[in-house]
């Protein structure tokens, strides 16, 4: 990278479209104009077919966007050009173009993000699909809305426009100041950012706890008491689904509200049937998941209420929600997430608790918070067990992770974080459905995480003698000091589930997190940066 260039484009992922090659990767350039892009043009073949005189070079859809602004370019300025472009395509979006010979830069979206940021102190301006990414460099960033145009300028008075399709100028974008600075996104000490995000956990609880409870967010939360409604829809995808999971058992088990709870993606193409007295919870880390986003658009459209769990305040679905709730987590790097399912899930029990107006509990639930966050503190202390574990167990062909009730999200997520970064197969199953076809997988080779909680006791110990009899390798997080769970487990992971109440789904989290993480490391896989996986998913 020519760091002393006076403008520059790059791109930190693969192309959508095309094997993984030199000539697919982005930018892509064509004379002195050159375009990165984030999303898939979905008329990107009727395109081609238009622009047969432009002699393609890449498997990409991708490339169609320069031939378009080449085009363009040959009778409009490069700003009409641009936009000219830009209303040509179909599909979630976000392009930038850079014109070597004037040094200026385009950008523009449709539904997929971008930010742009400045740094008054040496006249700097930046574009990025991701505001953690403008940390320590901008001291300003902008969030423009769908259908702006960003110009980024070395020549002009101002060194970032925005502009409307006709070429107005415009207004449509909010700005905030950056306070972070590249002390925040350093590993802390820690080989991996997954594992310093871990250890994160305990204080982050605290945080929430403070802020909620005593701080600023009791205006927030008074604001979400309002609510009424006879039915929620929960919409999320990934960790954020499954965070979304114990959130919709905290909703109906403390408001008794009816939750309908789907994945994005299969949410916003079912015809789903919502009410306008209904109200849409969308659960996002980033604020930028594509299908969510697709989902909260549909919902509003339907007059449907829509509010976010989100980390990432100025995103798109903070933007776009009706009211939103921070879940607080910080600046979370590793693509594998750990510390945002830990604060979805906790700010949905405070949503719960609010809705729910029982004030009486606000006490016992603040003291909860704080032993939730002790109890973390002594499993990260402790780690070095599940670590010998790990290492035991990392060669088996497969894993089962299996838990009842409140603990049957904990056995999805934590199959899903072996899956991500350790490239095993591993799935997560409701203890009770292993003898509907499962358990036809078990032998000797076959590794049964299971999640013991107070909660149906001996319904769960009985499915883990069923994988016992079958010579599947047993491991157990159970309840400190049982000598039941002791004996009939290859190993066990002694935990402490006094006092924690319905926290302690989280509380477990966090040792399938450690599981994971030191299961990948003797695997040898990029832990922090897993392949063919992206921090946000901004296309379907």
């Amino acid at each position: 990278i020519d760091t002393s260039s006076m403008a520059a484009i790059g791109h930190t992922r693969w192309a959508t479209h095309g094997v993984v090659s030199d000539s697919n990767a982005h930018p892509h350039q064509f004379g002195t104009i050159s375009i990165v892009h984030n999303g898939i043009i979905e008329n990107a073949v009727a395109l081609k077919e238009e622009l047969k005189d432009f002699n393609f070079q890449t498997e990409t859809d991708s490339e169609v966007f320069l031939a378009l602004v080449v085009h363009f370019n040959k009778t409009q300025n490069l700003k009409e050009a641009v936009i000219s472009a830009f209303k040509k395509t179909q599909g979630h979006s976000a392009f930038v173009v850079l014109c070597e010979e004037s040094r200026d830069i385009f950008s523009m979206r449709s539904g997929a993000p971008l930010v742009c940021g400045t740094m008054s102190s040496d006249s700097r301006a930046l574009v990025s699909s991701d505001p953690y990414a403008l940390i320590g460099v901008c001291d300003r960033i902008y969030f423009p809305e769908n259908e702006v145009l960003c110009h980024l300028s070395t020549s002009n008075k101002e060194l970032l426009s925005f502009y409307e399709l006709d070429g107005s100028p415009s207004k449509r974008y909010q700005s905030k100041k950056q306070e972070a600075t590249l002390d925040t996104v350093e590993k802390g000490g820690h080989e991996h950012y997954m594992l310093k995000e871990i250890h994160e956990q305990p204080g982050l609880i605290r945080s929430l706890c403070q802020y909620y409870f005593r701080g600023d967010g009791q205006d927030s939360l008074r604001n979400f008491s309002n609510i009424k409604t006879k039915r929620f829809h929960i919409i999320a995808c990934g960790t954020a689904y499954y965070a979304g999971l114990v959130v919709r058992d905290y909703l109906e088990t403390i408001t008794k509200t009816p939750c309908s709870f789907e994945v994005a993606s299969e949410f916003r193409y079912r015809n789903p049937i919502v009410d306008k007295d209904d109200v849409a919870l969308f659960i996002s880390q980033s604020g930028e998941t594509a299908d969510t986003l697709a989902c909260q658009e549909l919902c509003k459209k339907s007059g449907v209420r829509t509010y976010s769990l989100v980390n990432v305040e100025g995103s798109t679905l903070f933007r776009e929600c009706e009211d939103n709730l921070l879940i607080r987590a910080g600046i979370e790097i590793g693509v594998a997430s750990t510390k945002a399912f830990t604060q979805m899930a906790l700010t949905g029990r405070l949503l719960s608790q609010c809705l729910g107006k029982n004030e009486l509990a606000s006490d016992d639930l603040e003291k909860r918070f704080d032993l939730l966050a002790n109890r973390i503190d002594s499993i990260l202390e402790e780690s070095a067990s599940i670590k010998k574990i790990a290492e035991d167990i990392y060669k088996k062909k497969g894993f089962f992770y299996t838990g009842r009730y409140i603990y049957y999200p904990i056995a999805l997520e934590g199959a899903l974080k072996l899956k991500e970064i350790a490239y095993v197969h591993a799935e997560g199953y409701a203890s009770g459905e292993l003898k509907h076809g499962p358990i036809a997988l078990i032998d000797e080779n076959m590794v049964n995480v299971a999640i013991v909680g107070p909660e149906l006791f001996d319904k769960t110990v009985s499915n883990i003698q069923e994988i016992k009899a079958r010579k599947g390798v047993i491991v157990t997080i159970g309840e400190r000091g049982n000598k039941d769970l002791i004996e009939m487990s290859d190993y066990f992971i002694p935990v402490n589930f006094d006092g924690l109440g319905d926290l302690a789904p989280i509380y477990v989290n966090v040792v399938n997190q450690l599981l994971a993480y030191y299961m990948a490391k003797f695997m040898g896989t990029d832990i922090d940066k897993p392949r063919n996986l992206a921090k946000s998913v901004t296309v379907e």
